[in-house]
């Protein structure tokens, strides 16, 4: 079978692989779709915080197919299914586990990472980390519902977003994108923050999907804030930069008993001074990973069109090219690649 399979920092191939075998709880997925993300990028880089990944490796662990093959003890799904992973796999054993804070487990394992991932025509996982698709969903969109999932969680359960809040969201990225429009779903009066590299296609985007967008190396993002909340700050600033300025910039645009959220993840140490947080009752919380009912709440979301997904997605890339794709993520001139892999 085809893999993406990555060799070294910054190096990557297309290689011949063997299709895996399904085990007795697990199920193999014919891959439809899978997308680039984020943490994809920073993989391929080897930037700092990735280097654990064990090379060379099969990347990818966002994506949708179908169930081609079930193990002897696979209850739940039959073949032909249209599926979804979780791809951040928790032990079940661990306290965080037992205390209903699966997407911090101790033990956690990624797809993709800390083993082999989707970007391939079959891939093999046990039918615990499987959602089903709805007939509503198709393959190609359901490829972005950990993503998705990752922003619903940011919305609805670590922020305290309402319908006609100011919402402030840092950073383009595919992230910033998703939280930008699941809290616009919920009423939010919403403006994303970017970069003049983010001029070319990011912005234009969200843009598109009828949010508003500033440019903070054209328009000083004080006054922005401002004018937006009548000198009041915004209610709540998600930090999708994976910058460390991102939350020191938030500090200065919430107001005082705002919130801010951070869901980006930053690679390089900060020191940020936070009195202003204190005397101001700021919260700053954070938001990793997704849990099972945030991934049903994405493919509800996508299932009642109320996200324009097929804005959002990007499958000009090929499999048989995905060099490119990194190339072009990383400069920002796309924000969701999707490699297709069915031939349909």
């Amino acid at each position: 079978m085809r893999a993406i399979v990555q060799t070294g920092p910054e190096q990557i191939e297309v290689q011949e692989r063997e299709q895996a075998k399904p085990g007795p709880t697990e199920v193999l997925v014919e891959v439809h779709s899978a997308g680039l993300c984020g943490s994809d990028a920073h993989a391929y880089k080897y930037d700092g915080g990735y280097e654990w990944i064990p090379i060379p490796r099969i990347m990818g662990h966002e994506y949708s197919g179908r169930v081609a093959e079930v193990g002897a003890d696979v209850d739940r799904f039959t073949v032909g299914q249209k599926v979804v992973e979780e791809p951040i796999h928790q032990c079940g054993h661990c306290f965080q586990c037992k205390n209903g804070q699966e997407n911090v487990c101790q033990n956690f394992s990624i797809t993709g990472m800390h083993v082999d991932g989707a970007y391939a025509d079959y891939t093999v996982v046990d039918e615990d980390h499987l959602h089903e698709i709805p007939d509503s969903v198709s393959l190609r969109d359901a490829a972005i519902t950990e993503p998705m999932s990752i922003a619903t969680r940011a919305v609805f359960d670590q922020s305290e977003t309402t319908p006609g809040d100011t919402v402030l969201v840092e950073g383009p990225g595919p992230i910033g994108v998703m939280t930008a429009v699941v809290a616009n779903s919920l009423g939010a009066d919403v403006v994303v923050s970017g970069l003049g590299k983010d001029t070319a296609y990011r912005l234009p985007l969200l843009e598109e999907l009828g949010i508003d967008t500033v440019n903070v190396q054209d328009r000083d993002l004080e006054v922005v804030a401002e004018e937006r909340t009548d000198d009041i700050g915004f209610d709540v600033v998600f930090d999708a930069t994976g910058h460390r300025s991102g939350l020191e910039e938030g500090l200065d645009l919430v107001r005082k008993g705002g919130q801010i959220v951070m869901v980006g993840i930053p690679n390089e140490e900060a020191s940020v001074f936070l009195a202003p947080a204190v005397r101001g009752e700021v919260e700053i919380n954070t938001s990793y990973g997704s849990t099972w009912r945030n991934f049903e709440q994405a493919l509800r979301l996508m299932g009642r069109g109320v996200i324009d997904v097929e804005a959002i997605i990007d499958t000009s890339y090929d499999v048989a090219d995905p060099e490119r794709a990194f190339q072009a993520f990383l400069a920002s001139e796309t924000c969701k690649p999707v490699f297709s892999f069915a031939s349909e």
